[in-house]
């Protein structure tokens, strides 16, 4: 069984992309997450010491994400997914997904982005 901690919507401002405006001025990032979790004692203990603090996971998400300057998105949400699963034990998986709402393509559009999953080897 595995039930799910999620965060949508989170937004970041960091310089990750291939071009040279995007590593110099940055930009507007949108994070969604879900953590795949046992929550099953802490849905009966009530207790934050048996889950994982939402604040916590934020925090690590946005320093994981706008520390260092990726080219591309796959390596910044692989980035997230790496310190979540290093930060927090009880998370067995997770999924981020990253969204560049101003990415530099010449055409109209409504989302661009990536989802990748992680687990635990």
């Amino acid at each position: 069984m595995s039930d799910i901690i999620f965060v949508k919507g989170l937004l970041v401002h960091a310089r990750h992309g291939v071009m040279d405006h995007e590593a110099q001025v940055g930009q507007r990032f949108v994070i969604d997450l879900e953590l795949f979790i046992d929550l099953s004692e802490s849905s009966r203990t009530d207790k934050l010491a048996d889950t994982v603090s939402y604040s916590s996971v934020v925090a690590t998400a946005t320093a994981a994400f706008k520390d260092t300057n990726y080219y591309l998105l796959e390596r910044a949400a692989g980035a997230v997914a790496d310190a979540i699963l290093a930060t927090f034990e009880r998370v067995s998986a997770i999924q981020v997904t990253v969204h560049k709402p101003h990415a530099p393509i010449p055409a109209i559009f409504d989302d661009v982005g990536v989802i990748i999953t992680r687990s635990r080897s």
